[in-house]
């Protein structure tokens, strides 16, 4: 799996691009975890972007 870009949430992330985390999951029902940051509360898990320096 690639590892998460500059900006991302982990946690979103990491449930998008492995099937293996849902595929355990009632298809029936929402992942908690993903409804839960569907609001935009990523907290401290996006990874920093690293700052620019053009200037």
């Amino acid at each position: 799996m690639k590892p998460v870009p500059p900006g991302e949430c982990r946690q979103c992330w990491t449930h998008a691009h492995n099937p293996d985390i849902h595929r355990r999951q009632d298809q029936s029902k929402d992942c908690p975890q993903c409804v839960a940051h569907m609001g935009g509360n990523h907290g401290s898990q996006i990874v920093p972007k690293k700052p620019s320096i053009w200037w």
